[in-house]
């Protein structure tokens, strides 16, 4: 098995907060911080590199199982930000098919899922107090195998993948499931957040990066991200949720650093699937 999300020697992380299967929101006392546990070479770079142009080439020549590897001045090892929020809440569906937990100030609420999605798909938005959007569950997506040829590849680098415990029923991924961080090359550097268990591209470039863990046949796939898929944006389209970067430094330093990016790897690490 090869795959840039595949790392070894990242050491298998504890759930905090147990998954409480109830309708709706209910309390839950805080755990202690959570901290990502330290990276692989390749999974946090803190270099300065220069963004290329949109058809470039990656900063770094992938290895052989297509992971970029981390230049020299690499903060491998250093432990990412422990989560901020005092307390956190637990929230289910009405039919209690997902669960998660979330911080207590947190909304998480139950929209229309987008045209497409197959009978019982889900879709759960998670936002800030002042309605900052921070990432949806989707269910009952159907699966999506788009062309991908050599002109419309980027390079990508994976600047954090940490396993999980993620049971999904007659789901079958390339990878076991993890919670990523991903940078995709274009005009700048773009990076998204989610779950998945399905490799990026091969040798270090794809058209896009999906935040997907396959489903049972008929019942659709499950993501838990800011975005379904990653791309590289062109200078005219809107990038958020999405961030962007100058540097791979910069992206680097906001996985490291940012309360809000281990707050939300807590929260995706959370979900449960219904078995």
């Amino acid at each position: 098995m090869t795959g840039k999300e595949v790392l070894s020697a990242l050491p298998r992380m504890s759930l905090v907060a147990a998954v409480v299967l109830l309708t709706g929101c209910s309390g839950s006392p805080a755990g202690p911080g959570w901290t990502a546990q330290p990276a692989t070479s390749g999974a946090a770079i803190s270099g300065s590199a220069a963004p290329g142009p949109t058809s470039g080439t990656a900063s770094a020549s992938p290895d052989a199982g297509g992971t970029v590897p981390a230049p020299a001045s690499a903060t491998a090892g250093e432990p990412q930000g422990a989560a901020t929020a005092a307390s956190w809440k637990t929230y289910s569906d009405p039919a209690r098919t997902v669960s998660f937990d979330l911080p207590a100030d947190w909304i998480a609420q139950s929209v229309a899922p987008e045209e497409g999605v197959l009978p019982g798909g889900l879709k759960i938005e998670v936002k800030k107090p002042d309605g900052t959007f921070v990432a949806a569950l989707r269910t009952g997506l159907p699966p999506s195998n788009v062309d991908c040829p050599d002109n419309a590849r980027h390079p990508y680098t994976v600047i954090s993948s940490v396993p999980f415990e993620l049971s999904v029923p007659g789901g079958e991924g390339t990878i076991p499931p993890r919670m990523v961080y991903r940078v995709i090359q274009g005009y700048r550097y773009f990076g998204s957040y989610g779950i998945t268990n399905l490799v990026g591209g091969t040798d270090g470039q794809a058209c896009g990066l999906r935040n997907v863990v396959r489903g049972p046949a008929g019942k659709g796939d499950y993501s838990f991200g800011d975005l379904v898929t990653l791309k590289a944006f062109a200078p005219d389209e809107k990038v958020a949720p999405a961030k962007a970067f100058d540097t791979l430094g910069q992206a680097a330093q906001y996985v490291n650093e940012s309360a809000d990016f281990a707050n939300v790897q807590r929260m995706l690490m959370s979900l449960k699937v219904k078995n």
